[in-house]
């Protein structure tokens, strides 16, 4: 896997009065002296959040750190389970499906050496496809049409093409990262992409700077048919995410987690956390999809235990009250 390092953030917003200076941690027994954060696909959502985060941390408690390209959620778990990355990114969904054995990288694995360490965003699920195809809502989607579900094995890849076929699009199954899948959709090669990504989406953002493109909501009917099958709940695409929009945009959408190994030490993913969740403007400079990482969703976490360390800084830090049994150490 290619190992991508991303220059530094220059420091343009003042660190607020509880956010994390290197030498505010003073215990770094066990601690790494580097680490990686598995990501996803260039183009996508996972990399650019990954990257900023990765790269915060990095230059606030003075460790080399960065961002590797992957698969995406399922590889994550994977990654983290078995220590290859310290740090990952992953969706509630297939969390459950890591953690009961069922990830298609390795089936009957059980992933519980990965670890809940803080929310991130919600992950919408939207199609785009470009405005001279004449698609503006699902049932438009011509039977055989080439759709780009993301990397294989992604969120996008495991959930939407289920979704699709609950709501009886008929599709050539098409994988990629995110940008080559936007080249793919303005050169014609492919009719549809399905995303599933913290919005706005840049592979999205850059299309409509090149051509005229349809953001394409789901109907009343077709989000309840969603919401009754899979893992979701009802979400609107804010109409000032993309210029495209002019109302906001009917979605389902799916929690995101950031993951840690359970086995790095307590005070290393405390102090991590307290670097991402103490200056959450700083973190919204990264990605827009950052004004959901706040500390009051640590409650969107019913999948997976928490790593210990991350427990104490929302016990301490946002009133959470998380349940002994659902703390790696408690077990």
């Amino acid at each position: 896997m290619k190992l991508t390092r991303i220059a530094a953030l220059a420091a343009t917003t003042a660190l607020t009065a509880t956010a994390v200076f290197a030498d505010a941690h003073a215990d770094r027994e066990g601690w790494p002296e580097s680490f990686t954060v598995g990501t996803a696909s260039q183009g996508g959502t996972f990399f650019v959040y990954g990257s900023g985060w990765a790269n915060l941390v990095a230059e606030e408690l003075g460790l080399s750190g960065g961002a590797e390209v992957t698969g995406g959620p399922m590889q994550n778990m994977a990654l983290v389970h078995t220590g290859e990355a310290q740090f990952g990114m992953t969706t509630m969904g297939p969390a459950a499906e890591s953690l009961a054995g069922t990830n298609p990288i390795a089936p009957g694995l059980q992933m519980t050496n990965a670890c809940a360490m803080f929310p991130m965003y919600q992950t919408p699920f939207s199609v785009t496809a470009l405005s001279s195809t004449g698609i503006t809502q699902i049932s438009d989607i011509p039977a055989g049409a080439r759709i780009g579900f993301g990397p294989a094995g992604s969120t996008s890849d495991t959930y939407f093409p289920r979704m699709m076929e609950a709501l009886g699009v008929e599709f050539e199954r098409r994988n990629g990262g995110w940008a080559d899948l936007g080249t793919q959709l303005q050169d014609g090669v492919l009719d549809v992409i399905a995303f599933a990504a913290g919005v706005p989406v840049p592979a999205v953002s850059q299309l409509e700077v090149q051509t005229d493109v349809n953001i394409i909501e789901f109907t009343e009917e077709e989000q309840a048919q969603i919401m009754a099958a899979f893992p979701v709940s009802a979400y609107n695409i804010a109409a000032d995410t993309y210029t495209t929009l002019e109302a906001p945009a009917r979605s389902v959408a799916m929690w995101n987690f950031a993951i840690a190994n359970c086995d790095l030490p307590e005070s290393f993913v405390y102090a991590v956390v307290d670097t991402v969740m103490s200056d959450n403007e700083r973190m919204v400079g990264i990605h827009a999809a950052a004004r959901e990482t706040l500390a009051e969703h640590w409650d969107k976490n019913g999948v997976m235990m928490w790593h210990p360390g991350a427990a104490r800084w929302f016990e301490e830090n946002a009133g959470a009250d998380i349940p002994d049994d659902m703390i790696h150490s408690a077990m």
